[in-house]
């Protein structure tokens, strides 16, 4: 349950973080590319902050 959060979740900035950034200003890119760096530091240390805080507010595993 928690991973398919996760992704909603990093799809749902990735998307923001463009419309931002076609709309308002081209630094919202910088999300985007941040987003990005977090999923390759997760998949490679295996942790990720977003599944700790989803823990502490209770969502299943």
């Amino acid at each position: 349950m928690q991973e398919r959060i996760i992704r909603a979740i990093a799809g749902t900035l990735v998307l923001t973080s463009i419309l931002l950034a076609v709309y308002v200003n081209i630094n919202w890119l910088f999300l985007a590319g941040f987003v990005a760096v977090n999923m390759i530091q997760s998949s490679i240390t295996k942790w990720c902050l977003m599944n700790d805080i989803l823990t502490k507010l209770g969502v299943p595993k």
